[in-house]
């Protein structure tokens, strides 16, 4: 079985300053060479540097284009001096400037050096419209122009947004680039992986990781968040065998639909950024479930905003309805970060709350018997009620060090008592 590379150098014969002529079959069908086919199919205007082409396709959306329930109005980046929202997705400053929010659409889903980037879509924001810029490969000799028009377009933003670009986008661009002896204009760019994020603000409850994963594919939050349901889209898999189809044709038609994918990944992909920011600017008040104040939460630990985060945590954990496990992850991420802030008394009443949870997981409720231990011995003086929380502890499956130190300080608390050592072992 031959390799993609293999497959890439029989079609796209590298070296050709233009695509192949179609085959004698397409031309009997009535095709016209795809240089020109393209270009009128796809709505768009070829682009040629020494000798070598690429196809350009612009779209315009205009402030009051809907996509599902939410305009592009609705989407506009944040003003000046509220950029620090975006830190909070990037994990880091962003600098004010233009968010270039960046689609691939590839040879191949795996990645590596032999998957080829056939079309670069870029988007971004001007003024209240959203422009998107997408780059077509027709030839493979057409590469290094190709990735000289993406630097040209990235080096005028301060920073991009991609979905699961950290591992599969912008590593393949920086390939790319890299092959044709060229410096990336992604290096040391603030990179906003909107994967990440949105997994951390919109994952299912579900206990199944896959089914909790998948909920946060792009077309899904789309559904949920956008209330937009894609129409007759051309699934993923389907996309590299269309462009390969066209190679070998020239017939440009079946790769309508593969932009046309492209450019609702980044018109989503804008939208759902600014959902997300919006909701981090807002508070914890903004979050509509448990589990977006969760993620909001988790946002705000990261970035150091403990006072946010434990307003988000509370508020988690007394929405209803909730999820008995989401609402024990909440109560649990309240206590450890009061407890962290030297809230103690906050953090004890988060544990007790905790343990009244229905079908709390038990490793859960260890903890808090434990922690609930320490603070009635250590804080409040109250060693009966101490010894009662670490006997309780002894009822859930622990590691032998962990049942050693609980039995180490029920002999501590029973001498500071004044009593001789009870019995407790008929608990584990």
């Amino acid at each position: 079985m031959s390799t993609l590379a293999e497959r890439l150098r029989d079609v796209m014969r590298p070296g050709e300053p233009h695509p192949p002529s179609p085959p004698a079959s397409a031309r009997q069908a009535g095709l016209a060479p795809h240089a020109n086919d393209a270009a009128e199919t796809l709505g768009g205007e070829w682009c040629e540097v020494a000798g070598h082409r690429f196809l350009v396709v612009d779209r315009t959306y205009a402030p009051g284009h809907r996509h599902g329930r939410v305009s592009v109005a609705d989407s506009l980046p944040p003003s000046d001096g509220a950029w620090e929202t975006l830190g909070l997705l990037a994990a880091g400053p962003v600098p004010a400037g233009r968010l270039l929010f960046v689609d691939l659409e590839t040879t191949g889903l795996a990645g590596g050096a032999g998957t080829c980037a056939f079309l670069v879509g870029c988007g971004w924001f001007d003024g209240g419209t959203f422009r998107i810029r997408q780059f077509f490969l027709s030839s493979y000799a057409g590469e290094r122009a190709l990735l000289e028009a993406v630097a040209v377009i990235a080096g005028e933003a301060g920073a991009v947004v991609t979905y699961n670009g950290k591992t599969f986008d912008l590593p393949l661009v920086e390939t790319r680039f890299l092959f044709n002896r060229m410096t990336t204009p992604f290096a040391g760019m603030p990179h906003i992986d909107m994967l990440h994020p949105a997994r951390r603000l919109w994952r299912s409850d579900d206990e199944d990781p896959d089914r909790a994963q998948g909920s946060c594919r792009l077309t899904m939050l789309e559904e949920t968040q956008l209330g937009h349901t894609r129409e007759g889209d051309v699934p993923g898999c389907e996309i590299p065998g269309r462009y390969f189809h066209y190679v070998r044709t020239g017939d440009a038609r079946p790769l309508d639909a593969v932009l046309e994918h492209n450019r609702l990944d980044i018109l989503a992909l804008a939208m759902i950024t600014a959902r997300a920011a919006q909701m981090l600017d807002e508070g914890a008040a903004a979050a509509k479930t448990a589990r977006e104040a969760i993620g909001l939460g988790r946002l705000y630990e990261r970035a150091g905003r403990t006072a946010d985060a434990r307003e988000a945590y509370g508020r988690a954990a007394s929405m209803t309805p909730a999820e008995p496990l989401t609402r024990a992850e909440a109560l649990r991420s309240f206590a450890l970060l009061a407890r962290r802030d030297r809230q103690y008394e906050d953090a004890a009443a988060a544990w007790c709350r905790l343990l009244e949870v229905r079908r709390c997981p038990s490793h859960m409720a260890r903890e808090a018997t434990e922690a609930l231990a320490v603070h009635h011995e250590h804080r409040l003086r109250d060693l009966a009620t101490a010894r009662r929380f670490a006997l309780e502890s002894l009822q859930f499956d622990a590691s032998r060090a962990r049942t050693a130190a609980v039995h180490h300080r029920l002999a501590r608390l029973d001498r500071k008592l004044g009593g001789p050592p009870q019995e407790s072992a008929v608990l584990f």
